[in-house]
């Protein structure tokens, strides 16, 4: 069931800079978003970018040790989230980069939350088009190693995550 929330043009606007991969200058590629989380409004009727929830290409390396870890730590443990993270892996073959859609639904975060997060993925979902990777992840425990991500994202031929080995 559509819960009738609507989608923020800079969620979308955010979508479309992460996915499209033009050649840009070194200073441009620093200021693309690695991760960003995505939260409802206040009055609950639209999703929009989290303020300041977000880890940029630039800070990875920098001020960012581990990509993977410093998301896993953006979301909150009592609230429902959607995000966009940028994986960054190697197969057997080769070095690949995907968009992943996770939505975070924790055990811990409030009924009426899980309800209107779940009941409005659909929307979010229908703006981000070409995503390969959805996950729900339902707590800690299911994100925190990233070899979990690993699998989601090809299986076992999946060797390494943000340079790390699986």
């Amino acid at each position: 069931m559509a819960s009738g929330v609507t989608v923020n043009d800079e969620v979308i606007k955010v979508f479309n800079d992460m996915k499209v991969r033009k050649s840009s200058t070194p200073e441009e590629i620093k200021k693309r978003k690695k991760a960003v989380l995505f939260c409802l409004s206040d009055d609950k009727k639209q999703i929009i970018v989290e303020e300041a929830k977000q880890i940029l290409v630039g800070e990875v390396g920098d001020t960012v040790e581990d990509p993977y870890t410093s998301f896993v730590k953006l979301l909150p443990l009592n609230d429902c989230r959607y995000a966009l993270y940028d994986a960054t892996y190697e197969t057997k073959e080769s070095k690949k980069e995907d968009l992943v859609f996770i939505f975070w639904a924790p055990e811990s975060a409030p009924l009426k939350s899980k309800m209107i997060y779940a009941s409005s993925k659909d929307a979010i979902k229908k703006k981000f088009t070409g995503i390969k990777h959805e996950w729900q992840v339902n707590g800690l425990d299911d994100i925190k190693d990233r070899c979990t991500l690993g699998e989601k994202l090809g299986g076992n031929v999946v060797v390494s995550l943000e340079g790390k080995p699986l």
